[in-house]
């Protein structure tokens, strides 16, 4: 399993057209990638409703998580697109 925490900057916090690209992203992948906020519940990160459903504002931290065989991959794409979207 991989992890990392991102710091949303966007203004309007995760919003519906990049968390849909983000979750498009992520289906790509066949590990299972899992999104939240730090100490709570995750929801599952190929899935537009559940991660709407966060709600996560900007200077909220989110922490994302893959495990299977492309992990590593995962990580690296959800990390580069909430770097340039989010």
């Amino acid at each position: 399993m991989q992890e990392f925490v991102y710091a949303i900057q966007d203004p309007d916090g995760i919003h519906a057209r990049p968390a849909g690209l983000l979750v498009k992203k992520m289906q790509e992948f066949s590990s299972a990638v899992t999104m939240g906020r730090e100490n709570a519940a995750a929801v599952d990160g190929k899935k537009l409703f559940a991660l709407m459903k966060l709600r996560v504002k900007k200077g909220e931290n989110l922490l994302v998580r893959a495990e299977g065989e492309d992990e590593e991959a995962a990580i690296e794409a959800a990390r580069t697109f909430l770097s340039g979207n989010l």
